[in-house]
């Protein structure tokens, strides 16, 4: 086989499945850092997992600081912040409901984006497909809602909207997960001020330390860099759609590892919104950037 001509052996992955693969590893991760809420708070664990994930993505990119280009600081800068807080606001959420709750209420961000970046009518009936099952998974009728906890989801959802802009953006103008090794370090930084004095305070004992960088290697290390790679290859729509079957990934995570189990509503709500997210798949490739 010529190879001027053959397509990179990546190019045969279909970027959902990298998606999906993320969003497993991201509810995992998030279900795993409940043991280390419970010793260094949310905040402290969100930033934990920022540091780890920065040490590990430099020691293995080790990105060119001089190929950065001024033009691009900004997006980065951005990338870096709302990564960095859409972590911190969802463990801040997961401390006070549950953790199939919270995804469902924070993916009404990239739910709104997916909206918003759409340009063809007929496909706003998967997102309002979606909506629908996120409402039957949040079930906000059933008795009282903290609603403290739901405000730091929406916080996270806003984030999460932006972040799966910029991530765009910045996986166009950087090579592989590159972009990834310069934005988790800005996103360590800017949570240092929540993470440090709660890490501080809570005095945690090497375990937490360990279990913290394992859970960092998930995310944002591993999850991140598949989202990064998907999102170079699909349109805000389809990968803003499709991220509509994480809220039933928080639930099954919920389930496995947090024994949160979801009532026959919510089941309801996991195949509407696994329906919307399989939909959107068509038509969600990206031309592929050098």
């Amino acid at each position: 086989m010529n190879r001027l001509t053959s397509k990179p052996s990546g190019a045969a992955i279909p970027p959902w499945s990298l998606a999906v693969a993320a969003m497993l590893l991201i509810q995992l991760s998030n279900a795993l850092s409940v043991t280390v809420i419970e010793q260094v708070g949310a905040g402290g664990t969100a930033w934990l997992r920022m540091c780890f994930g920065a040490v590990l993505l430099l020691a293995i990119v080790r990105p060119k600081l001089r190929s950065i280009r001024g033009k691009d600081v900004p997006a980065l800068l951005v990338l870096g912040l709302v990564t960095g807080f859409m972590t911190t606001f969802f463990l801040m959420a997961v401390e006070r409901i549950p953790l199939g709750t919270a995804v469902a209420i924070e993916f009404l961000g990239p739910l709104a984006v997916a909206a918003i970046a759409n340009k063809k009518r007929s496909a706003y009936a998967w997102p309002a497909l979606a909506l629908v099952g996120v409402v039957l998974l949040t079930e906000p009728w059933q008795g009282e809602i903290d609603l403290v906890g739901v405000g730091f989801a929406l916080l996270a959802g806003v984030c999460w909207g932006l972040y799966n802009v910029f991530t765009q953006f910045v996986g166009d103008r950087y090579a592989g997960i590159s972009g990834l090794a310069i934005t988790i370090p800005v996103a360590a930084v800017f949570t240092t001020v929540i993470g440090l004095p709660q890490v501080l305070g809570g005095n945690p004992e090497l375990w937490v330390l360990l279990l913290a960088a394992g859970i960092a290697l998930i995310a944002p290390v591993i999850s991140f860099g598949l989202e990064m790679l998907a999102l170079r290859r699909m349109t805000h729509t389809a990968f803003g759609t499709l991220l509509s079957i994480e809220p039933a990934l928080g639930v099954v995570m919920g389930i496995l590892v947090l024994s949160q189990a979801p009532s026959i509503l919510q089941i309801a709500g996991i195949a509407i919104v696994v329906i919307a997210g399989v939909a959107a798949q068509r038509g969600g490739r990206r031309e592929q950037h050098s």
